[in-house]
């Protein structure tokens, strides 16, 4: 059966998601009327989206930041265009019924081991989930809304997860158990150890970040669209960087490796850091693995 579902605004003075300027506020509007960060939407699918504004923030870790990498050399960055992001991990349930005639693998996690359909969608490959971005992208109610989804770019996902914390969690300084899905015989910060789910937890389980983002430290990590390069960052843009053109091959695999960011279920809690990047192989699935999309901000329509 069709859904149909309206898109749903909610906070006072939301533009209609329609309408909304990738280069600023529609003509005649105040950018005082821009949704404020964290304003959440409702698509056709029924996935739910906060609003990220525009803004500039420091990317990476500071030297004294405990276990840091020397992949995180910290820079400063402008993300110019605001967009929308899912406030969850794509699901099981958002995931298979539009995917199910071309993906045959399923969730590990699925309802005979401990999961189910509220649970993130993993075992999914990088190309898997641009598959699933262009195909919600070519849904009918998504087409007449102007609404294009994709994959984050590295540093949109870390402006979305730090949501204008400096840092090494959005939480804090420390990260425990209570707070994220994680190993919990290895937390963050002097943080108590803590249980230990050894799966994924059904999404929404963690208390949010400020703009409404749940699960960004933990559960699954996330694909994201960039190549890795672990020296990217000493010649990245200012300005909206989207990784390198080609990055860091595997001779095992001939292919370039995919950034993966937040840490997963398995993972220290030192891998789920704001500033913390690792990388996969695009073609393997991996029960570690999710993704969550953003939605562009369309131009205004006349």
């Amino acid at each position: 059966m069709k859904r149909t579902l309206p898109v749903v605004l909610m906070g006072a003075g939301v533009w209609a998601l329609g309408v909304l300027s990738a280069a600023g506020p529609p003509e005649g509007r105040k950018a005082a009327d821009a949704p404020k960060a964290g304003t959440v939407i409702t698509n056709s699918l029924g996935m739910k989206l906060a609003y990220i504004p525009a803004g500039k923030f420091q990317m990476g870790s500071p030297a004294d930041e405990p276990e840091r990498t020397d992949a995180e050399l910290r820079h400063e960055v402008a993300i110019t265009q605001p967009f929308y992001m899912g406030i969850y991990e794509v699901t099981q349930r958002e995931f298979n019924p539009l995917m199910a005639a071309t993906v045959k693998r399923g969730a590990i996690f699925d309802e005979r081991r401990g999961g189910g359909p509220d649970h993130p969608m993993e075992n999914v490959t990088w190309r898997n989930a641009v598959a699933f971005c262009d195909t919600l992208s070519g849904l009918a109610e998504e087409k007449q809304a102007g609404r294009r989804y994709r994959l984050p770019t590295e540093a949109e996902w870390e402006y979305a997860c730090r949501a204008g914390t400096t840092t090494p969690l959005h939480f804090g300084k420390s990260l425990s158990a209570q707070q994220a899905n994680f190993n919990g015989n290895s937390p963050y910060g002097g943080a108590e150890k803590g249980p230990y789910l050894r799966k994924t937890a059904k999404v929404g389980s963690f208390k949010p970040n400020a703009w409404g983002l749940y699960d960004m430290h933990g559960n699954v990590a996330e694909w994201c669209a960039d190549y890795y390069d672990k020296d990217y960052y000493r010649k990245s843009p200012r300005e909206d960087p989207k990784g390198p053109d080609k990055g860091v091959v595997s001779t095992d695999y001939n292919d370039f490796y995919r950034v993966i960011r937040g840490g997963c279920w398995l993972d220290e809690a030192r891998a789920c850091r704001s500033a913390y990047r690792f990388r996969a192989m695009p073609h393997d699935p991996y029960r570690l693995i999710g993704f969550r999309v953003v939605c562009e901000v369309p131009p205004s329509k006349p």
